[in-house]
């Protein structure tokens, strides 16, 4: 299947509006060098991805490509949050200076949400901004992070603090590659497929508590239909809002919390671990200053614990660096903390003055973390 997302506002460089297909479906990887060959033509491509999928899927891709008659080359670095670094994007940008990557070039992100937003990154910098295509392999990436153009590093003062929108020509999710993703890893894409649920549609979040064993299980079925509802709901907000400018924001429930759980941690926590904490967190505090309806708050931590996903930091006694973190958040304004909080399940809050995100005193923050309230 292909969802479109129509996006209003011009292409960078020019080319027409920014609008893109997301495309879901069994064996793209294979067809992959057809579909680009139709979709996004370039004399050479370089494929951008970590140390363990370069290997398992990067160079069958290249290959594919050079026996198609493009030009193809990998590039790895190594895998993990902690890699995703100003050093591992200006290492990626020298090498394709080095190769010579022309500006008709595209570049490839094959990989995971890491992968996707440092080649991305690159794509967006490399001679002032080049073509690249999303190509997802995990779950989170596939609903969530491949999504939208928000491409960026981490910094020491937080996470994404470094970085660039800039819309994909095409994202490709090949559902295939989900057979061989870790438990853990899956988990963690079901953490955002909760949040589209609860942001926006409360029929999608009872479909993922009635049918969490079959999810779980990766009944191939019942998994394409999660990947496929996220996306929807993902890419019907960023059309909306390519620029994070109102709506988008409702994206980032349980990221204030989830960011700085990661970064607090030296990204010890995986991203969809560390925002089904700060889901189940956020929806307690949501409840507390009046936004949510009583129970809301329940019935989210049920369902996060059904895809055994924690509910609780991971270090109690981080509080005064996780408030820290927030400071540096980017949804922070004037310094003082904001959050996207849920009214019930598939309806956010919202304020006619302060739009939709709520703003939160830190002393009620540090009730939250402390488990106070």
């Amino acid at each position: 299947m292909t969802v479109r997302v129509p996006l209003s506002a011009p292409r960078a460089g020019g080319g027409g509006d920014a609008s893109y297909d997301i495309r879901i479906g069994r064996g793209l990887l294979a067809e992959l060098p057809a579909i680009l060959a139709r979709t996004c033509p370039a004399p050479s491509y370089a494929v951008i991805s970590d140390s363990h999928v370069g290997p398992r899927y990067g160079e069958a891709l290249v290959a594919s490509l050079r026996h198609a008659g493009h030009g193809a080359d990998l590039y790895t670095f190594p895998a993990g949050e902690w890699n995703k670094t100003r050093e591992t994007w200006a290492a990626l940008s020298d090498r394709l200076l080095q190769a010579a990557l022309g500006r008709d070039g595209v570049v490839i992100a094959l990989g995971g949400g890491v992968t996707g937003d440092v080649a991305g990154f690159v794509a967006a910098t490399y001679l002032r901004g080049i073509r690249y295509v999303q190509v997802p392999t995990s779950l989170l990436a596939m609903i969530d992070s491949s999504i939208g153009g928000k491409t960026g590093v981490d910094v020491p003062g937080g996470k994404n603090l470094l970085g660039a929108f800039h819309q994909p020509r095409l994202v490709a999710a090949d559902l295939d590659t989900l057979a061989t993703l870790p438990a853990p890893q899956l988990a963690a894409g079901i953490a955002e497929a909760v949040k589209h649920g609860v942001i926006a549609d409360a029929d999608y979040f009872a479909g993922l508590e009635r049918d969490h064993q079959a999810i779980a299980a990766r009944a191939p079925e019942r998994l394409e239909q999660v990947v496929r509802r996220s996306v929807e709901i993902k890419a019907e907000v960023v059309a909306a809002d390519e620029r994070e400018a109102g709506r988008r924001a409702i994206l980032n429930f349980g990221h204030t919390i989830g960011h700085a759980i990661e970064a607090t941690s030296g990204y010890g926590v995986l991203h969809g671990e560390a925002v089904a904490i700060g889901m189940a967190l956020e929806s307690r505090l949501a409840e507390r200053v009046g936004v949510a309806e009583a129970g809301t708050a329940a019935r989210i931590g049920r369902l996060l614990s059904r895809y055994s996903l924690p509910l609780e930091l991971p270090d109690a006694n981080a509080v005064d660096r996780l408030l820290d973190a927030m400071r540096h958040d980017k949804k922070a304004r004037a310094g003082q903390l904001r959050l996207a909080l849920p009214r019930r399940i598939g309806v956010m809050g919202e304020d006619a003055q302060r739009g939709w995100t709520v703003p939160v005193a830190e002393s009620l923050m540090r009730d939250i973390l402390t488990n106070i309230l």
